[in-house]
């Protein structure tokens, strides 16, 4: 009788990574000219970020460096998720972006009926924010993995503890 096989379907991000990369968009920021006398910073908070500076234009630079350091060290900017930009203290705006990790609902089900509707001989099921995937051929977990490559569900995917 075959083995089962499986794997788990999760949307996280590393948090080093994110660290690392706050690190060098902050370094680049107090290095550029464009920047000199700016009150311009990123902060790095539990589970979010927090951009602030001058002015929307500015704020708009620090995003985009923010978001090219990310892209360089793996980090995908489908984890963010920007609020809206409000005024601060000392004449600056500033922005919440908050990290999305786990899977929703809505998500593992749309994930759930995707590999149903594929007729893909594989078994998924729900397991909190994360979505398992088992089935006796390692070749269907893979055309699983493809066909979920190539969908945008709008969320980061990683596909880990294939066994």
């Amino acid at each position: 009788m075959a083995k089962e096989s499986s794997f788990d379907i999760v949307s996280q991000i590393d948090m080093q990574e994110v660290t690392n990369a706050v690190h060098q968009a902050q370094k680049e920021i107090e290095q550029r000219f464009d920047f000199k006398n700016s009150k311009s910073s990123i902060e790095l908070q539990e589970n979010k970020l927090i951009l602030i500076s001058d002015d929307d234009f500015k704020l708009h630079n620090v995003t985009d460096i923010l978001e090219s350091k990310l892209v360089k060290r793996q980090v995908s900017l489908k984890a963010l998720d920007y609020g809206k930009i409000s005024p601060a203290a000392g004449d600056t705006v500033r922005q919440e972006v908050n990290f999305v990790q786990g899977i929703s609902q809505e998500k593992a089900k749309q994930i759930n009926k995707m590999i149903k509707d594929s007729k893909i001989k594989v078994s998924s099921s729900i397991q909190g924010d994360q979505v398992r995937v088992s089935g006796k051929d390692k070749d269907d977990l893979q055309a699983v993995i493809a066909l979920l490559r190539k969908q945008d569900l709008g969320i980061d995917l990683q596909f880990i503890n294939y066994r």
